[in-house]
C-alpha cells in the first residue's frame, strides 16, 4: 500500500513540475496573458476536443459498455450530491447571502478537464480518459442550467446555447466513437493522437501561469479556504467511497471516480463570476490552494480505495 501511494505521488508530482515551468515561464516573462490567452482557446476549442476523441478511439474493444452506461449514472448521482452539499455547507464559510453561490459553486464544479484529464491519463492510462468525458458532459449540461441560475438568480435558456462547444461536441462523439466499435484509419488515428498529446503539458502550464499571477499572500492567509479544501479534496469523496463500492466492485472503476470526485475548483466559476461582478477572491484563492493540495490528497484517496 505504501508502495502504490508514492507511486501515485510522483506521478502527481510530475505534474506539479509541469505546473511549476508554466510559473517559471510567466515569471521569467516568457509567457504572457496574450499568450496564455491564445493557448488557453487552442486548448478548449481544439486540443481538449481531440485528446477526448482519441481517448475513445483507443478504448474500442477495450471497455465494457455497460460500464459506460454505469459511469454515466454515477456522474448524475455525485453531481446530485455535491449540489445537495453546497448547499448544506456553504453557509458555515460564507454568511452573505449573496455571496454565498460563490461557495455553492465551489462544491459543484471541479477541474475536470485541466487537471482531471492529465491525472487519469497519467495514473491510469488514455482509455480511461473516456469515462472523464462522461463527467464533463454532465458537468457542462449541470454548469449551464443550475450553475448559472445560481449566479443569475434564475434559470434562462439564452445559457444553454453555450452547452454546443467543442468539448460537448467531442464528448458526444466519443460516446458514439466507443458505442458503435467505430477505429480510424492509422493516418487519421496518428494525427489526432499527435494533437491530442498536446493537451496534458499545455493544460498544467496554463494552470501555472495562474499560480503566477495570483497574489498568493492572500491565498495562503484564508482559513476558510484550508477548511474548504480538505472537506472537498478529502472528506467528501472518503464519505462517497462506501456509496461507490455498494454500486461497483471494479477496482479501477472506484481509482478513476475517486479521482473525479477529488478534483481542484475549476475555472468555469470564477469565469462566470467575474463576468456578473460577483467578488470572486474566495474562489481563485480555491483554484489554487486546492490545486496545490490535490497532490497530496489524491495520492492518499487512491490509498484508500
Amino acid at each position: 500500500m505504501t508502495e502504490s501511494f508514492f507511486t501515485v505521488f510522483f506521478q502527481m508530482l510530475a505534474l506539479l513540475l509541469l505546473i511549476g515551468t508554466g510559473f517559471f515561464a510567466t515569471k521569467r516573462g516568457l509567457y504572457d496573458s496574450h499568450t496564455n490567452a491564445k493557448m488557453s482557446n487552442l486548448i478548449v476549442k481544439i486540443f481538449n476536443p481531440l485528446l477526448i476523441i482519441s481517448s475513445a478511439e483507443n478504448a474500442v474493444g477495450r471497455i465494457p459498455k455497460q460500464t459506460l452506461a454505469l459511469v454515466l449514472l454515477i456522474a448524475c448521482g455525485a453531481f446530485a450530491i455535491f449540489i445537495l452539499l453546497g448547499i448544506i455547507f456553504s453557509p458555515i464559510f460564507e454568511r452573505s447571502k449573496e455571496k454565498r453561490p460563490v461557495f455553492q459553486m465551489m462544491f459543484v464544479f471541479s477541474n475536470l478537464g485541466f487537471i482531471g484529464i492529465p491525472v487519469v491519463q497519467t495514473i491510469l492510462g488514455e482509455e480511461f480518459v473516456v469515462y472523464v468525458t462522461e463527467f464533463i458532459l454532465i458537468y457542462t449540461i449541470i454548469f449551464y442550467s443550475y450553475g448559472v441560475a445560481l449566479v443569475n438568480g434564475s434559470f434562462s435558456v439564452k445559457a444553454l446555447k453555450a452547452l454546443f462547444n467543442p468539448g460537448m461536441i467531442a464528448a458526444i462523439l466519443a460516446l458514439f466513437i466507443v458505442i458503435f466499435d467505430i477505429k480510424f484509419a492509422n493516418f487519421l488515428k496518428t494525427a489526432i493522437s499527435y494533437l491530442a498529446g498536446v493537451t496534458s503539458p499545455m493544460a498544467l502550464f496554463v494552470v501555472g501561469f495562474s499560480l503566477a499571477n495570483s497574489d498568493l499572500k492572500k491565498v495562503f492567509g484564508d482559513v476558510r479556504i484550508y477548511l474548504f479544501a480538505i472537506l472537498k479534496l478529502l472528506v467528501i469523496p472518503l464519505l462517497l467511497l462506501p456509496l461507490l463500492r455498494l454500486v461497483t466492485a471494479d477496482k479501477n472503476l472506484i481509482a478513476l471516480c475517486m479521482v473525479m470526485f477529488g478534483m481542484p475548483v475549476g475555472n468555469l466559476p470564477l469565469i462566470l463570476l467575474e463576468q456578473k461582478g460577483i467578488d470572486s477572491s474566495a474562489c481563485s484563492s480555491s483554484i489554487i490552494l486546492t490545486t496545490l493540495f490535490c497532490v497530496f490528497t489524491i495520492p492518499i484517496l487512491l490509498l484508500f480505495a
